[in-house]
Parts: structure tokens; sequence; C-alpha cells
């Protein structure tokens, strides 16, 4: 074991969405040294940047490549989890919708014991990470380090869909992120000049300049190092030897929903009973470590179409052209380009189906292509009953955790799905589709009752890639960090991340992940 010799003011542990905005953050104060760690590589590779080409970076060495174990309400399938291994963490993979969730998704927060964490008291975050190309607004900020766009590029057949949905009376949302969730809109993007803006772009690569910035890839973290209920830094492995860097101020986890947990336990931070069943001693009792997970479960309902106007000629020589001569055209896409926020009973105070559509054939994480035109809809429960768990497999810090999802384990999570299939159907065959409508292929014709769509979504349902909460704030006694994110019962040790979400939101994360980090900087700067 080597010592790294250095000793920082703060070690964060993860370059993805979260750390990329703590280490420019805290490094904005030059008297303070900043070590980033990421178990990644230090390149971004070429397909991050263009944005219809997420998918090709899934199962390759930067994407984690983590999977489900058998999920018991999904006929035992094993789900694979894609989660980004490089700088920016998986807001280099993701579809780069920007969309922050409901705001009553803040305030339930808020009343679970998390003062400062209402809508109200979080709007200001959101506002001050955003370059809002629409302009300042009540809802929106402008000069801060996320470019969020309209689309450059909208395909035909989403018009048609926001057409559909007219037909069937759901009104339009030109704006999800404003004072009103419900309704059929065009998304925005975390893009510049047709690429994608990750939080990497966002906010570490200016940053990097800074002398009082340390980022280093390939470091794979294996334990927080703990001396008398306090954290003074953590030990990794690089390149395959196991080093120590130490923190004289704070150590902090944004290693993610899946990462930061697995670091905990490691650590012996945890249920005492479960870590001690794998080997580890445990050093603090601390039973919601890995607990709580939350994600939102789509299927993909998807038609050929009659026209060749998707996005399966997107990498025709012309279209090519068309993105690197001048960063237009489909591949500026970012496949979901639109979609449906509604409530499935009206008793509801908040969206619990989002239904997302793309002008392509998504099935399978789209690692299964079709060559015929396809277009699909992805309804989506954004407000799961159903909770799972991350834990340790064994001592071995570079063995991925079990992860338990537990999806659709309540009927009235299933309901909303069902719920979600018969509507994309319904928009599909509305009038607005005629002229595109060709056979459906998922479900098919022969899954027509509840019964036969539950057992289709039982046999095709996938992640749509925002698990949370396994480190939850709160102060009961399932409550890993407190209000300030500052993990009860260790000194100087926080987790920024997703984990930290009580709930999850309605709606994707990314941008409440760089909120929640743009937050915990100034909590930090003012604990210092």
């Amino acid at each position: 074991m080597t010592n790294h010799t250095k000793s920082y003011d703060y070690i964060i542990v993860g370059a993805g969405s979260a750390g990329c905005v703590l280490a420019a953050r805290l490094t904005e104060d030059k008297h303070v040294r900043v070590l980033l760690l990421e178990a990644g590589a230090p390149t971004i590779p070429r397909e991050s940047r263009i944005p219809a080409a997420f998918s090709k970076l899934y199962k390759t060495a930067v994407d984690w490549n983590y999977s489900t174990e058998s999920e018991p309400h999904l006929h035992g399938r094993r789900l694979y989890w894609p989660r980004g291994k490089m700088l920016g963490g998986s807001s280099a993979i993701n579809a780069m919708i920007y969309m922050r969730g409901n705001a009553l998704d803040y305030d339930y927060w808020k009343s679970l014991g998390n003062p400062g964490w209402g809508f109200l008291d979080v709007l200001p975050y959101f506002k001050k990470s955003e370059n809002q190309a629409r302009g300042a607004s009540a809802y929106h900020g402008v000069g801060g380090p996320l470019n969020v766009m309209d689309l450059r590029y909208v395909n035909t057949l989403t018009r048609t869909f926001l057409s559909a949905a007219g037909e069937l009376g759901i009104l339009p949302n030109p704006d999800f992120n404003a004072e009103n969730q419900d309704g059929a809109g065009l998304y925005q993007v975390t893009q510049r000049n047709g690429k994608r803006h990750g939080a990497a772009d966002a906010y570490l690569h200016s940053a990097r300049k800074r002398a009082n910035l340390s980022v280093m890839t390939g470091a794979h973290a294996t334990q927080v190092l703990i001396e008398k209920r306090r954290a003074v830094g953590v030990a990794y492995i690089r390149a395959g030897v196991s080093e120590q860097a130490r923190a004289d101020g704070e150590t902090i986890l944004s290693g993610g929903t899946i990462n930061s947990p697995q670091l905990l336990l490691l650590s012996g931070i945890g249920p005492a009973d479960e870590i001690k069943k794998v080997g580890v001693q445990p050093a603090h009792d601390l039973p919601g470590v890995g607990k709580n997970l939350q994600d939102h479960v789509m299927v993909s309902v998807g038609y050929l179409c009659t026209k060749p106007v998707t996005l399966a000629s997107a990498e025709s020589v012309p279209n090519l052209l068309k993105y690197f001569l001048f960063k237009r055209g489909p591949l500026v896409s970012n496949v979901a380009e639109a979609g449906i926020f509604l409530r499935t009973r009206s008793e509801l105070v908040e969206p619990d189906l989002q239904v997302l559509f793309g002008p392509a054939y998504y099935v399978n994480h789209g690692l299964s292509p079709r060559k015929e035109h396809c277009f699909g809809f992805g309804p989506t429960l954004v407000t799961p009953e159903s909770r799972g768990e991350i834990s340790l497999r064994s001592t071995n810090p570079l063995e991925s955790p079990a992860i338990r999802a537990n999806y659709l384990s309540t009927e009235a999570d299933m309901q909303v799905v069902v719920h979600g299939v018969r509507l994309s159907r319904q928009l599909a065959h509305s009038k607005a589709f005629e002229a595109y409508r060709g056979d459906e292929l998922h479900p098919g014709p022969n899954a027509q009752t509840d019964a036969e769509i539950a057992e289709f979504v039982r046999r095709e349902a996938e992640t749509l890639y925002h698990p949370v909460g396994t480190c939850r704030m709160g102060n009961n006694s399932m409550a890993v960090v407190d209000a300030r994110l500052r993990l009860r019962g260790i000194e100087k040790l926080r987790v920024v991340d997703a984990s930290i979400m009580p709930r999850i939101v309605a709606g994707n994360t990314n941008a409440p992940t760089i909120m929640i980090a743009e937050k915990a900087a100034d909590m930090i700067r003012e604990d210092a």
C-alpha cells in the first residue's frame, strides 16, 4: 500500500454528474485543494458527443455494465443497467433530456423532515446551474454552466405524436419545467452547438485548468478511511496498486446510487448484521445504506413505419455529412424527442405516467436494431411504490454489488404501465398516425386484455436509467444522511448524488442530480 503523499481539503469519489459540479464549485475558492477520483477512463469517446449515438456506448469500456439479480415480478429476468464509467458519468451516455420532475416532489422531501429541500428552496439551484437558451424567467436561469436548449432536429413523426396527443384531448405543454408538468410537448436537452453537453463539458473541463484541482482517473475507490468515527480519506486501486489519499476536510461520495452505498458497505458502514455475513467488519451500524432503491420502469410499444422518415437512416452518407459539417440533421436527435406527462387517476396530485416518443426502434436499449423504419412509445411509471436494495456479494471492491430493483412489486405499479400501453396504442391509432402506422411489433395483436398486457410488460419491461434513493436523506432510523447530506454518525463524510433522494422525482433524474450537487457545494462551504 502506497500513500498518495499529498493531503487535500476535499476528496470527491466519482466524477459523474454530481462530482463534476462539486469539483468545479469547491475549487472556485483558490485556497481549497480538491482531489477528484474517477474509476473510469480519462477520455470521453466520440460517440458520446454525437447525440443520437449514445446507445453505441452501452456494454463498452465506458459503461459499468451492471445487471440486476433475477427480478421476481419480471419472470426472473436479470435486467441490464448501463451506467457511465468516465468523466461525466451517466451524463455522458444519457438521452440528454432536461427534466426536473414535479415541484411537489421536492415539497414532499421537505415534509419528511428535510428543511431547505422544498421546491422554492431548490429552484434557485436549478436556475444557477442553467444556461437556458430561451432566456431567463421565473423558472429558468441564464449564464450557468449547463447549456439547456430546444431540439435542433425534430423528426416529422415527433410532430405527428404531438398532433395525436391533441386528438386525444391532451393539452400541449411548451415547458415541462415551468409551473405545470402535465401535457404533451417537445423535450429540452443538455446540448450545445449540436453536441452533448454533459456534466464534464459543463463543469469539469474549465475547472481542470485550476491548480487547486487534481483529477485522477482509473482510480477505483475501495474503502473510506475512518479514524475515531471520522472520515480521513479514501483507499483506492490504480493500475493494480493500492493507494491512499487523505482529506483534512471532508470526504464526499458522489459515486451514484450503486457505487456510493457499495463503498459505504465495504467500509463497514451499513446494516451490521448483513455486512458481517459477507465478511466485512462493521464500523458503524446504519441500517438504511443500500435500501430504498427506486427506479423508473418502462416498456417499448413499437410499430413498423410505412414511410422512410425515421432515424433508421440517420447514419446515411448525406446525414453523416450534415452532422459532421454543420451539426444538423437526425444525428442531433436525442431519440426520445417528445413526451407526455399525465395522471392515470383523477384524484392524483401529480403525474404518475410519462410516455416518451421516439422515431426509432428502441427495444432492449437499442442493442437489438431492425433495418426497417419503426417508431415507438415508452410508457414509464414515474411514481413507483416498489422499493429495492443494493447489497454486497463479497468483500471484493471490484465485484459488482447485488442489485435488486424489485420492479412492479405492487399491483398499482403494474396498472400504471398497463394504462400507458393502452394509451400508446390509442396514440398510434389516431388520425395523425394513419399515414405512418404499420404493423404493431410490441406487444403485438395477441395482447388485448389487461392480463395479456401485464404479461407482455413482465416479459419486456426495462429500466429507464433513473436509479435513486440508496443513501436516503432524512431524520428517521433508515435515513443515511441528514438534510445537509452529512452521513449520520460519521464526521466529515457526505454523500452527494442521486442516492440521497428520499423518493424518486416524477421525471428524468440528471437535472435534479446536478441541482443536488449545486446545493451541496454551498452547504459544504457554509459548514467549513
